[in-house]
């Protein structure tokens, strides 16, 4: 089994990534339960603004990936109470996986499981799940229970999450649960496919 996770940082690389940070919680509960994981950092790739697959840019290779993954994770920061500006590009870049079909006359994101990871020192996170994960049930993905984690520090600014421990625990937890649910039901649809439409 495999996932993609795009992590939609506005930070290039090698700046540290406070969203980095958490995913890579829930990449370590994927590979122990044998997930091979490939992760892209969105703001190092040439991502052209449009609504199709293929623009001459690096999305090629990311929609390649999400075509080899039967899970997706989408890690992003709040800024100003809604999801980064990568986040919405690599959400109108995945529109054209609709009218995309596999071999079964199915849509291409059927059968594939996502959820979502979100930062920020701002509150705001269930609001920027909700809007993304709606997006990607909009696309085809199955979105399970409780398939996100998150970390913030409450109203108002305040450090990072790389420069405190608080909330790290809960943050930890849920993202294991969120790894163990995004797995479980990658398998059981693997097992019982959702038909073509």
């Amino acid at each position: 089994m495999r996932a993609t996770v795009l992590n939609c940082t506005l930070k290039k690389s090698p700046a540290p990534s406070n969203t980095g940070a958490l995913a890579s919680v829930v990449v370590g509960a994927l590979r122990e339960r044998g997930v091979d994981v490939v992760e892209h950092r969105i703001a190092d790739l040439d991502v052209q603004p449009g609504v199709e697959t293929d623009l001459g840019d690096d999305w090629t290779a990311v929609h390649r990936d999400l075509l080899g993954s039967e899970i997706l994770v989408i890690a992003t920061p709040t800024w100003v109470g809604r999801p980064s500006s990568l986040a919405q590009r690599v959400l109108e870049r995945m529109d054209a996986m609709i009218s995309e079909q596999d071999a079964d006359g199915r849509p291409v994101a059927y059968n594939r499981v996502a959820g979502v990871v979100v930062t920020g020192n701002e509150d705001g996170a269930h609001h920027v799940v909700s809007e993304v994960a709606g997006g990607l049930g909009d696309i085809g993905y199955t979105i399970p229970g409780q398939a996100w984690t998150y970390w913030n520090m409450g109203p108002g600014p305040g450090p990072d999450y790389s420069d405190t421990d608080h909330g790290h625990e809960w943050a930890h937890s849920t993202g294991r649960t969120m790894a163990a649910n995004l797995h479980a039901v990658a398998v059981a649809l693997a097992a019982n496919p959702v038909p073509a439409p």
